[in-house]
């Protein structure tokens, strides 16, 4: 199984191990470096990075291996993402390393450039992602509901990524200095309402008071692992005939839970403080979803009991 899936896409898969070692190397720096940055543990960000990376990095190769005609422009698409998301964490474990941070830094004119690297490469790998996307949809599965579920997934990830670009415009307060004359140390910022560096969650470092477009960009881009997922955790529950119906209902779920997060976010609200319209909006969100399992999973009047038959 692993030489198999060593053959996906070797220069996505050797990435993948890379950040396996990386996540290992600030979880060490997590044990015995106490050092802190905005708040929290000054290697948290290299080891949340590192592990969302090895995730990415494992579903494309992936997805690139069910092509039914592989090509050779969508390989090498693939593998410049793999080196421009190492430049990235090669700049994030940098800055760990200078005790500066990696991510809004404009406090020197060599942080600044080390943030439009970051900005310029992850913008890139999302350009590559969405074209690499375009060709993957049209690609025929013998499953129809993996399909659909890789479908959904694709899209719905590539919005995730482009929501991260929320955090980078200037918030009201560094706006305020930046007309005055003055170069805010930090442009751009995780939370909506207050600076970063507030309390948080543990190990998502999400606030506890404030809203963070960290939330939505999160459930964004695990989209293209969510809903595959969903397709093979179904399988051997759910009728042929009503997977696809089922994944259907679970993307317009997924993809309602990511409004509504990005929603909340925006308006300064914390995750776990959530007020009644957001309250109220899940609810509905709910219950659509349970109606449309329920009219998914509805055997049609007359239709055969295919497990009976068997």
């Amino acid at each position: 199984m692993a030489s198999a899936a060593w053959r996906w896409h070797r220069p996505l898969m050797a990435f993948s191990g890379l950040m396996v070692v990386t996540a290992v190397v600030s979880a060490i720096g997590l044990l015995v470096d106490g050092r802190t940055l905005t708040g929290e543990p000054i290697w948290l960000k290299p080891f949340k990075f590192s592990v969302s990376l090895v995730v990415y990095s494992v579903t494309w190769a992936w997805l690139l291996s069910l092509q039914q005609r592989p090509r050779r422009w969508m390989s090498w698409a693939a593998t410049i993402s793999a080196v421009l998301l190492g430049v990235e964490m090669v700049i994030i474990i940098g800055q760990v390393l200078r005790g500066r941070a990696s991510h809004f830094n404009a406090e020197t004119d060599f942080d600044g450039v080390l943030f439009t690297i970051m900005g310029v490469a992850i913008a890139t790998v999302w350009v590559l992602g969405m074209i690499q996307g375009v060709v993957l949809l049209r690609e025929r599965l013998a499953e129809p509901s993996l399909a659909w579920a890789i479908r959904f997934g694709i899209v719905l990830g590539a919005v995730g990524i482009g929501l991260s670009f929320l955090m980078l415009g200037a918030t009201g307060e560094q706006a305020d200095a930046i007309a005055q004359g003055v170069e805010p140390d930090r442009v751009g910022a995780h939370t909506v309402g207050i600076p970063d560096g507030g309390p948080g969650m543990p190990i998502t470092g999400w606030s506890t008071v404030d809203g963070d477009l960290r939330i939505p960009h999160f459930v964004g881009i695990h989209a293209l692992q969510a809903l595959p997922l969903f397709a093979f955790a179904i399988r051997r529950f759910v009728r042929p005939e009503a997977r696809t119906r089922l994944v259907f209902v679970a993307a317009g779920a997924y993809a309602g839970l990511m409004a509504l997060v990005t929603w909340q976010a925006l308006r300064g609200q914390s995750l776990i403080h959530p007020d009644a319209w957001t309250v109220g909006a899940l609810g509905a969100l709910a219950t659509a979803t349970t109606v449309g399992t329920l009219v998914a999973l509805r055997r049609p009047a007359g239709a055969p009991d295919l497990a009976q038959a068997r």
